[in-house]
């Protein structure tokens, strides 16, 4: 098996307009291929494939420190820099489901997370960590 694979994940959209300002504008994915009913975009090294139709249902039932955040949700790991940056193009433009902030301060596997909403109501969760080599620290 070779040492770097990609993961993908197709998921529901309600419009391809929307998704694609979204993806592919606030949050800098380049778009791949397309048809009237679907897009590709690279979502941070991963492909995800949004179709038309109705998003899957969630419900706030996973704990994140203080929060119930929801479940299921998608997401990507970031270098900080990169977290960072991401984070201060989301203000003001999305509806938080959590706000940027700093988890496990000082221990193992510290890391900074956001939750927020795409257009149709997709859950995502995007966290930043100082050192990826650390993302399975227990």
């Amino acid at each position: 098996m070779s040492a770097r694979s990609i993961f993908h994940l197709a998921f529901h959209v309600r419009d391809l307009a929307s998704s694609r300002t979204f993806y592919g504008g606030l949050l800098g994915c380049r778009e791949g291929r397309s048809t009237e009913t679907w897009v590709d975009f690279d979502f941070f090294g991963h492909q995800i494939s949004l179709h038309l139709g109705e998003p899957f249902v969630t419900t706030n039932t996973g704990r994140v420190g203080d929060h119930m955040v929801p479940m299921p949700h998608l997401g990507a790991i970031l270098q900080l820099d990169d977290w960072k940056s991401l984070a201060a193009r989301l203000e003001g433009n999305v509806e938080w489901v959590m706000e940027p902030q700093l988890r496990f301060e000082g221990l193992p596997g510290e890391q900074w997370t956001m939750f927020f909403r795409d257009p149709s109501g997709n859950p995502i969760e995007v966290k930043g960590f100082k050192d990826l080599a650390s993302v399975y620290d227990a």
